[in-house]
């Protein structure tokens, strides 16, 4: 019914992999090819909304870091994101900002995450991500900003 909804709306669509139920997405989630099957389930959940008839046009996609994904499982699709997006071919969002991971590889609580949450949003950016979610704005753009500048700038 989702589908429906938004076929006859203007709004935009973002399509987010998840392994499992948020009940139990975090109890021992295994891939055999991480990067495959998230692809796989974008693929198919894009072209579902398209036979809705939402357009491409208002498609992005979001491999859902944190959802049904170990620390390593985040961080192979953080590093090969720009595959995952080009093989999908859809915009890609990004939203790594104070999870588990982030705290995980630094050992830092939630409140004290923001320095591993931009360093997060910096390498998905890189990778092709065209939207991020985050909870520091601010300081986010201020990073996306010299990273822009620094990119341009070759």
């Amino acid at each position: 019914a989702s589908l429906a909804a938004v076929s006859d709306s203007d709004c935009a669509i973002c399509i987010m992999h998840m392994q499992g139920e948020p009940q139990n997405m975090q109890y021992a989630p295994h891939y055999d090819n991480v990067l495959a099957e998230v692809g796989q389930l974008l693929s198919e959940r894009s072209a579902r909304a398209m036979a809705a008839g939402i357009a491409a046009e208002r498609i992005c996609i979001d491999p859902g870091y944190g959802f049904g994904k170990t620390v390593q499982h985040n961080l192979t699709l953080l590093a090969w994101q720009s595959k995952l997006q080009q093989a999908v071919g859809f915009p890609l969002l990004a939203g790594l900002s104070r999870k588990s991971t982030i705290g995980q590889l630094t050992g830092k609580p939630v409140e004290q995450r923001m320095a591993g949450s931009i360093g997060a949003a910096l390498v998905a950016a890189e990778n092709g991500a065209r939207i991020v979610r985050v909870h520091d704005v601010a300081e986010t753009v201020d990073a996306l900003t010299v990273w822009g500048a620094a990119r341009r700038a070759r």
